[in-house]
């Protein structure tokens, strides 16, 4: 038996079958059917959150607004000018988290970030405006309101104290308030994902869908109001709603056991947050690294790889002892290498290992490792993905999609058409849209969008009172 045979047999359970990714279809849709009625809710591990973002962008809204983008050890500030036409100019500013605004109190979290956006505003020269502001908080909510969020947990290395079960937009806007000469109005509170469907809107109003796939992974989708069963009916007099699937944590309630591998499992074991997020850590660039760890440990030990390598025992001691030690941008980074050459390969080779000879067919087979479980986490998006254009049920269906592992893996737009070729049903079409502008635009957009409604309706009651 060739080696390569040996090691595409040795990788077949990373290798989902038809049949896998039918079962998985299936359950998908399952879960979301559950996490939209009252009575199942509960029973879902995808909850299906409801945004009440129910406006969409024309792309004729103008003005200045405001965006804050809190979703990992870093976060944005934005200044968005819209000019109509489907035109937009903006403004970020990155500031950096300190341990101590990631595992500190809430309060000094907030008091941080108004800190910032009063740096902000005053650097833009916009300080005497009264303006609207979106805030992208990529954590999973439970929302109440546009503004109003209540937070389920913390996620991605945050630990903030006296936070879990409180309002996040109160907690904001209190801290703005606090800041002295802040004039700025939060007016909706988002996830990540649903800023990167209301940006791709912008742009194309058929845009149903936002996906990010970077360190963590979610998605959110447009769905009619009648299908949302926990929607109270004051809300119910527009037709549509975003819903915030928090797909991550599909597979906690078993969905996904057909396809869970021994190395999944121990990524899952070895987290932080055990049995949890398990539909996440089979497809984010957070695990997928990892994943592949895991992987070249075991063909390493089985001979299937570095078998005639001189330092075979000390790269196994790396692979053992260095959780983390292959980080996923070196999927992305060597999807393209080829030839006998590989120097792609090698440079990875040489920086983890030290190994500065490395045989070409090791090089061949590392890539093949990366590459399968690369295809694996798109095969599988494309599945669930399905599941959502589906569910939508429009003529045409555009996914906005935003994330690292996205915009840098050249191959990875492809595995996830893969399977949305094949499930998608026959009466739809889709297409997949970059997000140019990030969730942090989007947010900007929900707060026109917003003050688009605020003046039509005073609009409408001054011409009542006539």
């Amino acid at each position: 038996m060739g080696e390569l045979t040996r090691l595409r047999e040795f990788l077949n359970e990373l290798i989902p079958s038809e049949d896998q990714f039918k079962r998985l279809y299936q359950n998908f849709c399952a879960q979301v059917r559950k996490g939209l009625g009252a009575k199942t809710n509960k029973e879902s591990d995808t909850k299906c959150y409801l945004t009440y973002v129910q406006d969409f962008p024309t792309g004729n809204e103008t003005g200045r607004y405001l965006a804050l983008d809190l979703g990992g050890s870093r976060f944005r500030v934005l200044l968005v000018t819209l000019k109509a036409d489907h035109e937009a100019e903006q403004v970020t500013k990155i500031f950096d988290l300190s341990e101590k605004e990631l595992r500190g109190s809430g309060t000094q979290l907030f008091d941080y970030i108004a800190k910032c956006l009063h740096e902000f505003v005053c650097e833009q020269k916009v300080e005497a405006e009264h303006m609207s502001l979106g805030f992208t908080f990529s954590f999973p909510c439970v929302q109440t309101g546009l503004s109003r969020a209540t937070l389920v947990r913390w996620t991605k290395g945050f630990n903030c104290t006296d936070t879990v079960g409180e309002d996040v937009g109160v907690m904001l806007k209190a801290a703005i308030a606090r800041r002295t000469g802040l004039k700025i109005d939060m007016v909706a509170i988002l996830n990540d994902t649903t800023g990167t469907q209301m940006s791709c809107a912008h742009r194309n109003p058929a845009c149903n869908i936002g996906l990010i796939v970077g360190t963590g992974c979610n998605a959110c989708y447009t769905e009619k109001v009648e299908n949302c069963e926990r929607l109270d009916s004051k809300y119910k007099d527009r037709p549509k709603i975003i819903i915030n699937v928090e797909w991550g944590a599909f597979g906690e309630k078993g969905g996904l056991e057909h396809l869970l591998t021994d190395y999944d499992r121990i990524v899952d074991k070895n987290s932080l947050n055990a049995g949890a997020q398990i539909y996440e850590k089979m497809v984010a660039g957070m695990y997928m690294g990892e994943l592949v760890r895991l992987v070249m440990l075991r063909a390493v030990n089985e001979n299937l790889v570095f078998a005639q390598c001189k330092l075979r025992k000390y790269i196994t001691d790396i692979l053992t002892k260095k959780p983390n030690c292959i980080e996923t941008k070196v999927l992305s980074d060597i999807a393209n290498d080829k030839g006998d050459d590989w120097p792609l390969v090698k440079d990875v080779f040489k920086n983890i290992f030290h190994l500065n000879d490395a045989d070409p067919e090791d090089c061949m087979k590392f890539k093949y490792i990366c590459d399968v479980v690369a295809k694996r986490a798109g095969n599988m998006l494309g599945v669930t993905l399905s599941g959502l254009v589906n569910k939508v049920g429009e003529n045409f269906t555009i996914i906005g999609v935003d994330g690292t592992v996205y915009r840098c893996h050249p191959n990875f737009d492809g595995y996830m058409r893969e399977t949305l070729d094949q499930f998608v049903e026959k009466d739809y079409k889709y297409d997949i849209m970059l997000s140019e502008d990030g969730s942090g635009r989007g947010a900007a957009l929900v707060a026109a969008v917003v003050h688009r409604e605020y003046i039509e309706r005073k609009s409408l009651n001054a011409r009542l009172r006539q």
